[in-house]
Formats: structure tokens, C-alpha cells, sequence
């Protein structure tokens, strides 16, 4: 069963939310696991694509979308079926993966926007109604 978490950052801000995205899946991979970044959608997906590469200038997280290289260290894609199980799953997505049980520890990323704010709380409800034990973590 995964561990759920979910990162609450204090801003409202986008940018804010998918720059944690990006340090947690560094984090990651240099810890030696696995990640899957779900996008909500393939805008979002590119964005995060492209963020990779200069969001910190010193480093480099090898990463690729989905359908150009489902066998990198950091994946981007939406609802695809990972190449490799027991992974992190970084949920950037407003509802929960369908590939959850495919991965050992899930990440949910929230901000203080009211539309997102609502989306992950039924997220939180929907995981501890399906018998996991979501926690809480303060950026």
C-alpha cells in the first residue's frame, strides 16, 4: 500500500506548485527511486517538461515525457501505466491517478488556489475512503 502525502505550500501561485514538483522529483531521483510526474493536462505536462531544465541551473534531472521516453528517471504524463512499479508518483492532477497501487509512495501537491484547495481535500476524503492514511506536510 502507498504512502500518501500531501505538500501544502502556502501560496496560491502555479508557478509555485509545479517549482516543488520539480525539487521533489529531484529529490527523487537522487534518492535513487523511481518518478512518475501526472500532469492534468499536456500543457501542464510541457510545462513542467521545460521547468525541469532550468529550474535549477546547477543541476540536471533526467527526465522526458511520457510518450518520447517511458523509460526515464522522471516521467511526465498523465494516465499512463508506469514503466516501473514502486516508484514516487507526484500527483499534479486535480483527481486521483488511476495507477495509485503502482507506486509506493504518492505526492499531491497543494496550493491555497480555492478551485485546487477543493479538489484536494475530495482527493484526501477519496484516499482515506479507499483505506489509505493520507498525511500532511507543510512547505
Amino acid at each position: 500500500m502507498p504512502r500518501i502525502e500531501f505538500y501544502v505550500l502556502s501560496t496560491a501561485m502555479p508557478g509555485d506548485r509545479l517549482r516543488a514538483a520539480c525539487q521533489l522529483a529531484m529529490k527523487a531521483w537522487r534518492a535513487g527511486m523511481p518518478v512518475f510526474l501526472r500532469g492534468s493536462n499536456a500543457q501542464q505536462c510541457n510545462e513542467v517538461d521545460e521547468l525541469l531544465w532550468r529550474f535549477k541551473a546547477e543541476s540536471f534531472v533526467p527526465h522526458s515525457l511520457y510518450e518520447e521516453d517511458a523509460q526515464a528517471p522522471v516521467v511526465i504524463g498523465l494516465d499512463e501505466e508506469p514503466s516501473s512499479a514502486q516508484g514516487v508518483l507526484i500527483n499534479l492532477g486535480s483527481t486521483l491517478s488511476p495507477q495509485v497501487e503502482r507506486f509506493s509512495r504518492v505526492i499531491e501537491i497543494v496550493n491555497q488556489e480555492p478551485d485546487l484547495l477543493t479538489a484536494c481535500r475530495e482527493n484526501f476524503r477519496s484516499y482515506r475512503q479507499r483505506g489509505y492514511d493520507p498525511k500532511r506536510v507543510e512547505l
